[in-house]
């Protein structure tokens, strides 16, 4: 039995019924290395059997404390079940793109059951009629809790299902596991009781870690080597900011890795994120132009960040914190607006490092539980998302992935789609994935916020068309900082190319 951190129960607080906390994954498979060219349902049921000891968020439950006293625990299922979370269904003729994309949706707006391993694994068949997928190709959409992962631990959760080649060596299965009884009331309330005398000296101690990174922002601040952060009220409100229904949608777009590196090359010390990040953007600027709800400052998009400590590799759970970067969707040119999402990236990140990633992770540890969840029903129960000014508009969070084949139950796979978890204010969430040479940017939304996601994923690969056009296909040209606007000056209609909003 192991208890939630601060930051993982808070996944539990938030969760409404219009807002299920799980992150997913769409792979698609190539069944033809398969040893005898194909892979059955009962196949990938007993590969999958034979691999649930190499993660636990496999087998592992959520038990209450009574009251919400103290942040929930993890305990083994004694009564687990896998053909419970390991689904069969098949796309109805003509298996497009777009029906896939519906049911991941569809699929993906249901809750997971509470009483059980927070998980699910749909394998989706009928794949017929997609452009570049070879015959046979099957889909598996999984489902996980974001309590019980972040993009890391995820990665390492799809690695227990995954080989490095088509027939692996043959593994040990752990034929001997047991679940565990679930602890009663008074043994959780015991430890409630322990736990919440502790917590005020664990407090102090963070409290003490937070000086030196206060007075190491403080003089940055005043050498004007770090800028403020950006602040509610510079952040302008979307049509992503406000409730959101219990619908969701679903699209991505796939591109080729060396590509965006070669891109990333136009501009001195630019990285493969900032290019991710400066597609997002002119995708984001078209969405919203298109509707004639473009506002003239830059979108924000929050960035996790990992702070797993190597020791802690192979841990689950999350052991994120985040960045804010302007996206600068406010800049038509695509090139300009690379040069300035490098700066803009470049400055958050000094300031990120300058009060410490871990740090806010830590305080989430002594937020009361009782406190987090009422306040997660209060928010949604009164709509608070449409009246606060928001902090940010969107989350673009980027998992590099291996840049080698992958294989399970010996079909090769050949696609991977993020999907992620979204709330009341803040109702687009990007995830970015990298494989075998390829990476991938996909959308998941509310369907009244975003009811053409096809159009959304044009936009992405428009996006990504003329960012290729003016770094690769066109010569290059110097793209000079423009002097900082005098105070009273007349605003121009084009937006300054280095200098993020704000």
């Amino acid at each position: 039995m192991k208890q939630l951190s601060g930051l993982d129960a808070s996944f539990l607080y938030f969760e409404t019924a219009n807002a299920p906390m799980h992150v997913g994954g769409l792979l698609i498979y190539d069944p033809s290395t398969a040893p005898d060219g194909a892979v059955r349902f009962k196949d990938i049921l007993r590969f999958y059997e034979e691999r649930l000891s190499r993660a636990r968020s496999f087998r592992e439950k959520v038990v209450r404390v009574p009251l919400n006293l103290d942040h929930p625990y993890w305990v083994d299922d004694e009564d687990f079940d896998l053909e419970f979370h390991l689904r069969h269904i098949a796309l109805p003729k003509p298996g497009d793109w777009r029906q896939l994309c519906i049911q991941v949706a569809r699929l993906n707006s249901r809750p997971l059951d509470h009483a059980r391993p927070l998980w699910e694994a749909y394998v989706i068949e009928g794949l017929d009629n997609i452009p570049g997928l070879p015959k046979g190709s099957y889909a598996v959409l999984s489902k996980i809790h974001h309590a019980a992962i972040d993009g890391v631990s995820g990665a390492e959760m799809s690695a227990a299902v995954h080989d490095l080649e088509p027939i692996p060596a043959p593994l040990e299965v752990d034929s001997d596991w047991k679940g565990e009884r679930d602890p009663t009331a008074i043994e959780l309330l015991t430890r409630a009781h322990l736990n919440n005398l502790r917590k005020p000296f664990n407090l102090a101690k963070v409290v003490t870690q937070s000086a030196p990174a206060i007075a190491r922002v403080t003089a940055g601040l005043a050498t004007r080597k770090l800028r403020p952060p950006r602040l509610p009220g510079q952040v302008p409100r979307t049509r992503f900011n406000g409730k959101v229904s219990p619908h969701r949608v679903f699209e991505g777009r796939r591109f080729d890795l060396s590509e965006i590196r070669a891109m990333k090359n136009s501009v001195e010390n630019a990285t493969v994120n900032d290019v991710v990040v400066t597609i997002c953007g002119g995708a984001l600027r078209k969405y919203l132009e298109s509707k004639r709800e473009l506002p003239d400052s830059s979108l924000v998009a929050m960035a996790p960040i990992s702070v797993r400590p190597d020791s802690q590799k192979n841990t689950a759970g999350n052991q994120v914190s985040g960045m804010l970067l302007p996206v600068r969707s406010d800049i038509a040119d695509a090139k300009e607006r690379l040069v300035a999402v490098h700066e803009a990236t470049t400055h958050s990140k000094e300031l990120t490092n300058a009060v410490g990633a871990r740090l806010m992770t830590d305080y989430t540890q002594f937020i009361p539980s009782s406190t987090a969840g009422l306040a997660a029903r209060l928010y949604t129960r009164w709509g608070l998302a449409n009246a606060i000014t928001p902090m940010f508009n969107c989350v673009i969070t980027n998992v590099p992935g291996p840049q080698v084949p992958l294989y399970s139950v010996g079909a090769r796979l050949v696609g991977h789609f993020g999907l992620g978890p979204i709330l009341d204010g803040m109702g687009l969430i990007m995830p970015v994935f990298s494989y075998c040479g390829g990476i991938s940017i996909s959308i998941t939304s509310c369907r009244d916020m975003v009811p053409d996601p096809e159009f959304f994923a044009q936009c992405i690969q428009e996006s990504f068309d003329e960012l290729k056009a003016a770094t690769l296909d066109a010569p290059a040209k110097p793209v000079t900082k423009r002097a900082p606007r005098k105070k009273g000056a007349a605003r121009t209609k084009k937006a300054p190319t280095t200098e993020p909003a704000g």
